[in-house]
């Protein structure tokens, strides 16, 4: 599908929908089962990982806004948020609208470069891309690549920023600030109150991603048992 007008994005709740590995949750069905709920209560989109998961909710919700990523793991590299050509090119397949990946300046599995990448990207597929960064410059580069989201999922994930705790609330101003007016600002991770998703919108941020706080029930439950067992 084309991407829907800005206008009607503005302001926004994105949800993630994810599931970790080992997880009863993590069936494709109740993965589209769960976007399909958070869909029809409001959310003007969904962020998914796996062509098998954006498969499922492309067919139960065809209309749906679907941001994809694909996470893999390989040994010569810390990136694995969609970190190569074969991940793009499944998850655009899959169904996604907009195709996530790690923008951070990180070495990439293969030794491709974020530059390298998203140009075959732009060249080949065409496919909007959101770029999950960790920082205000690694914001602003992707943006200059050619990315057309900017999300801080990263923030607090990476080496240069391992000490700093999620949500990135504090480059949300300065990128907003420098990004063109056609660059989506995304504020994702940390996001555990609809307060403090407000307040990331009052910050800069033109949608926001929120994930572990409505569909995290594996981490949810496992974090009030082990309070209570304290």
């Amino acid at each position: 599908m084309s991407l829907p007008a800005f206008e009607t994005l503005r302001g926004g709740l994105i949800v993630s929908v994810q599931a970790p590995e080992g997880s009863p949750m993590r069936h494709p069905q109740v993965i589209a089962a769960m976007a399909e709920a958070s869909l029809c209560n409001g959310a003007v989109g969904v962020r998914l990982e796996s062509p098998e998961h954006i498969g499922a909710v492309r067919r139960r919700c065809p209309d749906a806004l679907i941001i994809g990523l694909w996470k893999r793991s390989f040994p010569d590299s810390a990136v694995y948020i969609t970190p190569g050509w074969e991940e793009v090119q499944a998850v655009w397949s899959a169904g996604a609208d907009v195709v996530a990946l790690d923008a951070t300046q990180r070495h990439r599995p293969g030794g491709i470069t974020l530059e390298q990448l998203v140009s075959r990207v732009r060249e080949d597929l065409g496919a909007p891309l959101m770029a999950d960064v960790d920082t205000i410059e690694n914001g602003l580069r992707a943006a200059e690549l050619g990315c057309s989201f900017v999300g801080t999922t990263l923030y607090g994930y990476t080496e240069v920023t391992a000490v700093k705790r999620p949500p990135g609330l504090c480059l949300l101003g300065p990128l907003r600030q420098q990004l063109d007016s056609d660059v989506k600002l995304i504020c994702e991770g940390g996001l555990d109150s609809p307060q403090i998703a407000l307040e990331a919108l009052s910050s800069g941020a033109d949608m926001v991603v929120v994930g572990t706080a409505i569909t995290g029930v594996d981490l949810q439950v496992e974090n009030y048992c082990r309070t209570l067992a304290t």
